[in-house]
């Protein structure tokens, strides 16, 4: 990565964005019939799927945070939340969030095995963003099982699979404070970039992940793995809100769309 001019003289990025442009998104809901809400994701070559299950009950048959039934085809995965009665909450519904990365998704081809620690800390950091956006006390007693795998990785995974999984809560029907929006940004030369590419990433320098609700301005989740000098925290944070905030927007017309596909099927 030795010399690679991240941006230029002119403000432009390496894939030809301006520092404060967003990678093209494309999404769609309601790519699986068999669950309760799903979701497929391109950001930039970034594509995520997202597959929801619940509210259901708590209970055993849940263990390992697979949804009712499967638990018997488990083959490992101790990360997630165990949904047992015992652990039901009787003021609110469970979150458990599973995340993992399909073997050919980067350019590795490194295998890893299901509940190794990355993807362990990817779920967590999902299950935190998304227990502060789902109503999850309208549901007691209750689990709502978020499952996502990132097809391919090229920079922002965490901001993909956010974004995927909003849609996939919405098209499951649960209620939410509000969209849970999310994305990366980073500081070079004394600019603020959002929406990293995996380039960008590699490049290191300070980087942060945000995740944010849109209409009140609370954050769900905020990630730096860098430091950053706090002259320049606040630059580098209205980069990623003002990028999460035009993720909104898409998101929201995506589930316009959706809806008023499912009313034109149903004839309304």
């Amino acid at each position: 990565m030795a010399g690679l001019e991240l941006l230029s003289d002119q403000g432009y990025r390496v894939d030809g964005r301006r520092a404060g442009e967003l990678r093209k998104i494309q999404a769609r809901m309601g790519v699986f019939a068999q669950a309760d809400g799903s979701a497929y994701i391109e950001q930039g070559n970034t594509k995520a799927l997202a597959v929801v299950y619940g509210p259901h009950e708590a209970s055993g048959r849940a263990r390992a945070g697979l949804p009712p039934g499967r638990a018997e085809k488990s083959g490992g995965g101790n990360c997630g939340i165990r949904g047992s009665r015992a652990r039901a909450l009787p003021d609110r519904a469970l979150v458990n969030c599973q995340y993992s990365s399909a073997t050919f998704s980067t350019g590795e081809r490194k295998r890893r095995p299901h509940g190794d620690r990355k993807s362990c800390e990817m779920g967590l950091q999902l299950r935190q963003t998304f227990e502060a956006a789902v109503l999850t006390q309208l549901h007691p007693r209750s689990q709502i099982d978020i499952y996502v795998q990132v097809l391919q990785a090229d920079g922002g995974t965490y901001a993909a699979c956010v974004n995927a999984a909003t849609l996939a809560v919405l098209d499951a029907g649960i209620p939410m404070r509000d969209f849970v929006c999310a994305c990366s940004a980073g500081f070079v030369d004394g600019t603020a970039l959002a929406d990293l590419s995996h380039v960008e990433e590699a490049a290191g320098g300070p980087q942060l992940a945000l995740a944010l609700l849109p209409s009140s301005g609370q954050i769900a989740l905020l990630e730096m793995d860098a430091r950053l000098h706090e002259d320049h925290l606040e630059q580098v944070l209205e980069a990623a809100a003002h990028a999460a905030r035009d993720v909104h927007t898409l998101l929201d017309r995506v589930v316009r769309q959706h809806v008023q596909e499912a009313s034109v099927l149903l004839g309304d």
